[in-house]
């Protein structure tokens, strides 16, 4: 196995087999074995899964790095929750990747699992901001009175 070697900054949490380490100052880590790990942005708080996809990602989030009791939870709840998703959801390719992403988690690959879920929340955040915006025209419509007279 060859080490990885991850840059860590002051107030930084990396997460290591379920243990939550926080970086008083600048450090790198190597890490010399095989681990199940996130740091900085990989790791969801329970407050920021706030929307489908985002309680998808925390349940394999804890499937992947919670002790052996957290890790089985997780995983039920995240067969529960991407259930849910693929039946309301009108995305094909989404509900795929959501299949996939519950396959390699069902195999032990929760890191690339986690991976597929990011590009999910991706989708749900366009489309959650999408639906959030007024609808706005191509063409904008004159006020009654002009374009026609101005013509004649």
């Amino acid at each position: 196995m060859s080490t990885l070697v991850l840059e860590l900054r002051q107030g930084d949490l990396l997460v290591v087999n379920g243990a939550p380490l926080r970086f008083r100052n600048r450090a790198r880590v190597e890490l010399t074995s095989r681990a199940r790990f996130l740091f900085g942005k990989q790791i969801m708080t329970p407050e920021a899964a706030d929307t489908p996809a985002k309680r998808i990602y925390f349940a394999l989030q804890t499937a992947y790095i919670g002790n052996e009791e957290e890790r089985e939870r997780g995983l039920e709840l995240a067969r529960d929750l991407i259930a849910e998703f693929q039946s309301i959801t009108t995305s094909a390719l989404v509900r795929e990747m959501l299949e996939s992403a519950l396959v390699l988690a069902q195999q032990d690959e929760c890191y690339q699992s986690l991976k597929l879920v990011r590009r999910v929340m991706q989708h749900e955040d366009a489309v959650l901001r999408a639906a959030a915006e007024p609808p706005t025209r191509a063409h904008p419509v004159p006020p009654s009175g002009e374009g026609a007279g101005a013509m004649a």
